[in-house]
């Protein structure tokens, strides 16, 4: 057991790097968005790659931040269930819900966006059709690897709440009870 805990939390440390870069994207998808507005009217000269590269960012932003969301078990859900059972019941919830749903799903959406959205940009080298635009193989290859990125953190959830059934460990998600 000890061999997957340490392998999960090696992809908690990925992802939490991951999930800054995502907080640094957002940031500098603000700054490339002010410093468009000021180039576009104060100086009357405007090009399409800034208005792409902030899309770029923040759509990258997204499919790499939501590990680290699920990481931090702040992805939004219905807690209908979750309030009227037991921390065990929880957990064998959470393995189920790993298991029969988000393994499958993930899995599938990365291999179709990685078969249908990514290579086939690659194998042209796809340009954006603005003037000015950006290359659109590199932001494609972002979707398949986000929802990869996504299937291994449900992985490290999957090891620490079996290790935490199992007694091996304390899992340290907080699960918030709904406001009464």
């Amino acid at each position: 057991m000890q061999v997957f805990l340490r392998l999960s939390r090696w992809i908690d440390v990925m992802n939490e790097r991951l999930g800054s870069l995502a907080n640094l994207m957002i940031l500098l998808s603000c700054v490339v968005s002010a410093s468009n507005a000021l180039i576009r009217y104060g100086f009357d000269w405007s090009d399409n790659w800034p208005l792409e590269l902030q899309w770029y960012l923040f759509g990258a932003s997204v499919m790499l931040g939501a590990s680290y969301t699920f990481q931090k078990n702040e992805h939004v859900r219905v807690d209908l269930i979750y309030a009227h059972v037991s921390d065990r019941t929880r957990l064998w919830i959470d393995i189920f819900g790993i298991v029969l749903f988000l393994f499958p799903s993930c899995i599938l959406f990365s291999w179709l966006a990685w078969k249908s959205l990514f290579l086939p940009s690659w194998e042209i080298l796809e340009q954006s059709s603005n003037s000015g635009g950006l290359p659109r193989y590199p932001i494609k290859l972002i979707v398949p690897l986000g929802f990869a990125l996504l299937s291994l953190q449900g992985l490290s959830e999957l090891i620490k709440r079996i290790a935490s059934l199992a007694g091996k460990t304390h899992l340290e998600a907080q699960y918030e009870r709904p406001v009464q």
